[in-house]
């Protein structure tokens, strides 16, 4: 972080926190293969946290910015429930269990964007990974399709199906960011209105790139766990907090 907590990207003075006023969210949750997805996050130090035995929480999502201070674009996120870098050890339990206990985070594995201001933002400020790639979001009624395609190869199809009317208190979990060998944790705090979520809900369709081929090593693609919708997003990003090397050392 900077010391006044402003930082200069591509000519803009961007100051925190930064506001999202106005976003809608699609999310797809699955049950994937806890060994598997500790292999793809084994260099951040971080660990898996369980969902139960050799089974853990992926979360594929996309977000469309509609008003905010990155101003307005589309984003892919391929995300990990983990446990969080100063819990203390573990108990025998669920995630659920763990996330009452505070004890866990999610971590960003891979957060394609499709646009330079917010790359370089994300880059910069939170150690965020993102890349620039072609996102599109396809909005009908009763779903909306989601697709991704990078250097010329599809990465993935999702569509998400609308569920019913759901409330659901929002635990604010700290994202964690792995960038040129430095952990990193951001607080954040998120004020949905309009969720919906079912059992299910979604297709995944996988294409040939390198990400749809680390999304096969988890036993993707398979049913959802669940999937939800929010129609209206609004956020509040604080500073990033240099993790590692300073504070956690990896295994």
């Amino acid at each position: 972080m900077s010391e006044t907590g402003n930082f200069s990207i591509q000519g803009r003075i961007v100051t925190l926190p930064v506001e999202i006023r106005d976003a809608r969210s699609w999310a797809a949750t699955f049950v994937v293969d806890s060994r598997a997805a500790q292999a793809l996050i084994e260099q951040t130090g971080l660990e898996i946290a369980p969902m139960r035995p050799g089974k853990a929480i992926a979360s594929l999502a996309a977000v469309r910015y509609e008003d905010g201070d990155l101003d307005r674009y589309n984003e892919v996120a391929v995300a990990f429930v983990v446990r969080r870098h100063d819990a203390e050890p573990a108990t025998p339990g669920r995630v659920a269990m763990e996330v009452a206990r505070n004890r866990t985070g999610v971590y960003i594995h891979h957060l394609p964007v499709d646009q330079s201001f917010t790359l370089e933002a994300g880059r910069t400020i939170w150690g965020y990974p993102k890349f620039m790639a072609e996102i599109g979001i396809d909005e009908e009624p009763r779903a909306a399709t989601i697709s991704l395609r990078h250097d010329g190869a599809d990465v993935l199809r999702l569509t998400v199906r609308r569920g019913v009317k759901v409330w659901f208190g929002v635990p604010n979990l700290p994202t964690y960011t792995f960038m040129d060998g430095v952990l990193r944790r951001t607080a954040w705090k998120t004020f949905p209105e309009g969720a919906r979520g079912r059992p299910g809900g979604a297709t995944l369709e996988l294409g040939t790139h390198p990400i749809a081929d680390e999304l096969r090593s988890l036993g993707l693609p398979r049913r959802a766990l669940m999937t939800t919708t929010v129609s209206r997003v609004r956020a509040r990003f604080g500073p990033a907090e240099v993790v590692h090397p300073a504070s956690v050392a990896v295994r």
